[in-house]
């Protein structure tokens, strides 16, 4: 049984060298959009998460309250075992939730905590 999940990235997830250093390989994804939601400037502390991305400041989703806004990114079927290794690689200021992508895909998304 495939059990594999789909994860939507709309920042540095899409980078080969930080999809090397947190899942080993590189990721086969195609393009979709987060309705609903938007992005905003958000500075790393965290001196690891910096140096695998090579940037101090990434994009953080959050709900936007409008249906009309979407926010544009990749979604990536991974395994459950790369998803945790999502969950590692994001700091405490993001979440994980599970969202309806533009294509209707259900995906894991990390939103503003």
């Amino acid at each position: 049984m495939n059990d594999d999940v789909w994860l939507f990235s709309y920042g540095t997830l899409q980078q080969e060298g930080v999809q090397i250093a947190t899942f080993g390989r590189l990721l086969e994804g195609c393009a979709d959009a987060l309705p609903g939601y938007a992005t905003v400037p958000f500075e790393i502390t965290d001196p690891e998460v910096i140096a695998t991305s090579g940037k101090k400041f990434h994009t953080m989703a959050s709900p936007s309250g409008n249906p009309a806004d979407e926010v544009p990114g990749v979604v990536f079927r991974i395994t459950p075992a790369e998803l945790a290794a999502a969950d590692t690689y994001e700091v405490s200021d993001y979440k994980r939730i599970s969202v309806r992508l533009k294509s209707g895909l259900e995906a894991f998304v990390y939103v503003g905590a």
